[in-house]
């Protein structure tokens, strides 16, 4: 196991984003976002506006079909599917039948944003995550326990190209521990966790730590207390989606996007007060934050904090 880093802009700097291919956004590439329920809309919309925010080139998204015509409409930059729904309102899992080829010409997909039932979101996931290797996955939320469900052979075959964004309630659910033991060492429960599942492991929190299949690891010590507000976690995972359908390895994908999410948050803040911002308002700042996280030139006044 490498030391731990903390993330600091230095450090994303020396780790930059891979520069869009001129000026087409096929050269950004494409982002299948899979969620929402009746009773969690919005979580889709969250998550894809921050794919959208980070640079990724196109938005598709999976959502029930009661609800698609609505989404289509909230998100009018998005190609949106309606698939089968359960009778309690969530995605059916034999949506993946349909969702298979879709899946396997993007970037990225990302699995979890207003899914509700765990038993299905776990079910849809581990059958989309059997399609082709290429597409890069992150699983937020309910689907994280798909990844779990598929044995070590399967779970390698990504080549660590799996994302995971668990809080420590559902790290302890998906490793079989208590959440006080999660607590307890965060660290080493991320990277026990990423060795197993094969996956980067974002252990999110007031302190967040990132470790990947490599047994490297990554603190981030940046995030405020206002970032623990509703639909804040369908924003991060829709960031670090993003990032993947622009070719940004898993890893970094995650750190540039973990960083960016807590430093957006600490934006917010200062212009409303720590408390009572909104999940709906993390993506606005977010293109700004990328280029000032991009440039080695003067200060800028909006630069990040170092």
């Amino acid at each position: 196991m490498s030391a731990t880093l903390e993330l600091t802009p230095a450090l994303l700097r020396g780790m930059p984003l891979p520069e869009p291919e001129g000026g087409d956004k096929e050269g950004r590439g494409r982002v299948l976002v899979v969620g929402g329920s009746l009773e969690v809309p919005g979580g889709m919309l969250l998550a894809g506006t921050a794919a959208l925010r980070v640079g990724a080139g196109k938005l598709q998204m999976a959502t029930c079909r009661s609800i698609a015509p609505h989404l289509a409409l909230a998100v009018p930059e998005a190609r949106v599917f309606g698939v089968a729904e359960t009778p309690g309102g969530g995605i059916a899992p034999a949506a993946a039948a349909a969702l298979r080829h879709p899946a396997g010409q993007c970037g990225a997909v990302l699995i979890g944003p207003g899914m509700l039932e765990q038993a299905e979101a776990a079910t849809l996931a581990a059958a989309l995550l059997e399609v082709t290797p290429g597409a890069g996955f992150v699983l937020d939320a309910a689907a994280m326990s798909g990844l779990s469900r598929l044995d070590e052979g399967r779970r390698r075959r990504h080549g660590g190209r799996v994302v995971i964004t668990p809080h420590a309630g559902e790290m302890a659910g998906l490793l079989g521990m208590t959440k006080e033991a999660v607590e307890a060492d965060p660290l080493a429960t991320a990277l026990s966790a990423a060795s197993m599942l094969c996956a980067v492991v974002a252990l999110k929190g007031a302190t967040t730590w990132i470790a990947d299949p490599d047994g490297r690891a990554w603190v981030n010590r940046h995030g405020c207390v206002g970032l623990g507000t509703s639909g804040s976690g369908d924003t991060l995972a829709g960031f670090i989606a993003g990032l993947l359908a622009r070719g940004a390895a898993p890893a970094q994908a995650t750190a540039w996007g973990v960083y960016m999410h807590a430093e957006a948050g600490r934006r917010l803040a200062r212009a409303h007060g720590p408390l009572g911002f909104l999940a709906r308002e993390i993506p606005g700042e977010i293109p700004r934050i990328m280029a000032n996280l991009g440039s080695l030139e003067g200060e800028d006044p909006d630069r990040p904090e170092q």
